[in-house]
C-alpha cells in the first residue's frame, strides 16, 4: 500500500507528469527560494526532491503568503512545461504575473521564463491532441462585489513563445463558488475538466466537468469526487486541488493536496501532498477506487511495478564536512549568494534584516513534518550588541514565528523572543553563557507545545517556559498558505556584516 501523505510537510497544489516509467510532481513554495519543488518517484510510493528549478527569481518584498502559487507541470513528449503564477501583492487588486519554462528533462537547464498574462492564479497548460496547446487560467477580477469571474482559455504559441488569439470564457461555477487549480484533460474524446473548489480550507475539494467540446458546454458532475468536509475526525483534511496521471499499464491516480493536524484543530505541517487511486464510472465519470468521497491514508500500489525506494534520510547536517547543502533547505526570499559561506568551520552566515523583513534576511530552513520532533544546532556566534543575533528559529512567516537566540547586553546570552501577528512577546528566562565557548540551541516540539533549551559548556538548561506552537499553524494566520519551518539564522541590525557558524543541524524524532 501507498501511505499518505506522500509528500510530507508544506508541499502543496502538487501537478503531476509522468515521463516513461518516472513520475514528478511539482509542489507551491511561495516566497521560500528557490522556486518549486519538483520531486520524482518510480512507482508513486517513494518520493525523492529532483530539482527546484527557479534559481533565476528572487522574491524579495513579496508578501507573506505571496511568491510562486500552484505550479503546473505538463509534458507533451518532447518538452517538460512548466506554469507559475508569481504574486507580487496579495491586497485587493492582486498581482499575480504568470510566466511559463520549458526543459528537454527535469535534471536539465530550465529556458528563461516567458511572461503569459497577469489575468489571475493557477494557471495550467493543456497540450491538446491536435498539438495546439491551451492556456487555463483564473480570472482574478477587480471590480465591485465581484472577486472572481471564472475560468478562461487562450492558445499558447510555442514557436512565438506567447500567447494568441482571444482570450474565451471556459467555465463558470452555476452556484457563484470559486474555482481555481483546474487542470483540462482530453479521455475518449471528451474534455474533462477537473477543478479545485470550496476554498483552500475545511470547504476544499476536487469537482469534475466535462464536454463534447474544448470549449463547452460542460456538465458537471452530480457527485463530489473527493472532499473533506463532512466528517472532522477524518485524519487527512482540507483534501482538493487534484492532478492526474496513468500508469504505464493505464491505471489512473490523482494526486491532491490535505493536512493532517498536528495537535486538535491546528495544522502546523501545512498542506501536503496526497495521492488516490481512481476508476472511471459505467456512465463516463470518475470516482475514487477504494469508494467514497473522502481521502484514503492507505491507497494501493500500482500493479506490477517495482518498488523503488530512496536512501533514507537521517535528518543529521554535519555543516564542517559537507561540502553542499542538502536540498531540503531553502533560504527567505532571496538567494544568500554573499551572505553565506560552506566551509570547515560550519555554515557561516552573515547577518542582515530582522525576522520582520520581506527583504533581506539570512535565515535557511526546512520543513517540518513531524509532531513530535528535537531540532538542535551547534553555533559559535561572538555579539557585540543587542542588534547582533544568531540561532535557532521556527517559523511560518514575517509575523509568527518563536526565535531563539544569542545576544549581548551586557554579557553574551541566551534570549526567546516571539512574534504573533507581527506583535513581539518576550517570554521571561534569560540565560548567560560564557564568551569563547559553542553554544548548543534545541527546540524540543510535543504537538502543540513548544520548549526551548541551551547548553553553553555548563549544562542544558531550559530558556523561558513553554510556547504555543499552534500560533505557526494555518489555521492562525488569516490567508496563510506555507507551514513552519525550522531554521538557521542571523541578523546584524547595525553593519549588516556579523558573521555566525553553524557547526550543525539535527532533525529527529
Amino acid at each position: 500500500m501507498i501511505h499518505n501523505p506522500i509528500i510530507r510537510g508544506f508541499n502543496p497544489d502538487p501537478s503531476v507528469i509522468r515521463i516513461g516509467e518516472d513520475y514528478y510532481i511539482a509542489a507551491s513554495t511561495f516566497e521560500w527560494w528557490p522556486g518549486v519543488s519538483i520531486y520524482r518517484s518510480g512507482d508513486l510510493k517513494h518520493w525523492r526532491l529532483a530539482c527546484r528549478p527557479l534559481k533565476n527569481l528572487d522574491f524579495i518584498g513579496v508578501p507573506d503568503g505571496g511568491g510562486i502559487w500552484a505550479p503546473d507541470l505538463s509534458y507533451d513528449g518532447e518538452k517538460i512545461y512548466l506554469v507559475y503564477t508569481v504574486v507580487r501583492e496579495r491586497g485587493p487588486m492582486m498581482d499575480t504575473d504568470n510566466y511559463l519554462v520549458t526543459a528537454d528533462s527535469i535534471d536539465g537547464s530550465w529556458s528563461e521564463p516567458v511572461y503569459l498574462n497577469s489575468m489571475g492564479f493557477d494557471p495550467s497548460l493543456f497540450h491538446d491532441r491536435d498539438g495546439r496547446k491551451w492556456l487555463v487560467n483564473l480570472d482574478n477580477h477587480y471590480g465591485e462585489k465581484q472577486r472572481f469571474n471564472g475560468l478562461y482559455i487562450q492558445e499558447y504559441d510555442p514557436k512565438a513563445k506567447a500567447l494568441t488569439g482571444e482570450s474565451r470564457l471556459l467555465y463558470r461555477e452555476p452556484r457563484g463558488e470559486l474555482v481555481e487549480g483546474s487542470h483540462l484533460y482530453n479521455f475518449d474524446g471528451k474534455y474533462y475538466l477537473l477543478k479545485a473548489q470550496g476554498g483552500t480550507g475545511e470547504r476544499h475539494s476536487a469537482q469534475l466537468s466535462r464536454s463534447d467540446s474544448l470549449f463547452g458546454p460542460w456538465e458537471d458532475c452530480s457527485f463530489i469526487l473527493l472532499h473533506s468536509r463532512d466528517n472532522p475526525a477524518l485524519p487527512l483534511q482540507k483534501a482538493g486541488h487534484a492532478d492526474l496521471v496513468d500508469t504505464p499499464s493505464g491505471e489512473l491516480y490523482m494526486v491532491h493536496l490535505a493536512a493532517r493536524y498536528s495537535s486538535p484543530g491546528h495544522c502546523f505541517f501545512g498542506r501536503e501532498t496526497c495521492i488516490q487511486r481512481v476508476e472511471w464510472t459505467e456512465d463516463g465519470w470518475l470516482r475514487l477506487k477504494d469508494g467514497g468521497q473522502n481521502p484514503h491514508v492507505e491507497v494501493p500500489e500500482p500493479e506490477n511495478v517495482e518498488e523503488r525506494p530512496f536512501p533514507p534520510e537521517n535528518g543529521i547536517y554535519d555543516f564542517t564536512k559537507e561540502k553542499e547543502l542538502s536540498g531540503c533547505f531553502q533560504s527567505l526570499r532571496r538567494p544568500l549568494c554573499e551572505d553565506m559561506r560552506l566551509t570547515g568551520e560550519g555554515l557561516l552566515l552573515r547577518g542582515r534584516d530582522g525576522l520582520n523583513s520581506c527583504f533581506t534576511q539570512t535565515l535557511l530552513a526546512r520543513r517540518i513534518d513531524r509532531a513530535k520532533v528535537s531540532i538542535s544546532t551547534r553555533l559559535a556566534f561572538e555579539p557585540e550588541c543587542e542588534k547582533h543575533l544568531a540561532g535557532l528559529v521556527l517559523i511560518y512567516d514575517t509575523c509568527h514565528w518563536h526565535y531563539v537566540y544569542v545576544t549581548r547586553s551586557g554579557v553574551r546570552q541566551v534570549r526567546v523572543l516571539t512574534c504573533d501577528e507581527k506583535r513581539l512577546y518576550y517570554p521571561e528566562g534569560v540565560v548567560a553563557v560564557p564568551d569563547g565557548n559553542d553554544i548548543i540551541l534545541r527546540a524540543e516540539i510535543n504537538g502543540a507545545e513548544l520548549r526551548f533549551y541551551c547548553d553553553g559548556g555548563q549544562g542544558e538548561r531550559p530558556v523561558g517556559d513553554p510556547l504555543n506552537m499552534n500560533i505557526l499553524t494555518d489555521e492562525h494566520v488569516y490567508m496563510g498558505f506555507t507551514g513552519a519551518m525550522a531554521g538557521l539564522c542571523c541578523q546584524d541590525m547595525l553593519h549588516k556584516k556579523k558573521w555566525a557558524a553553524f557547526r550543525y543541524m539535527r532533525y529527529e524524532s
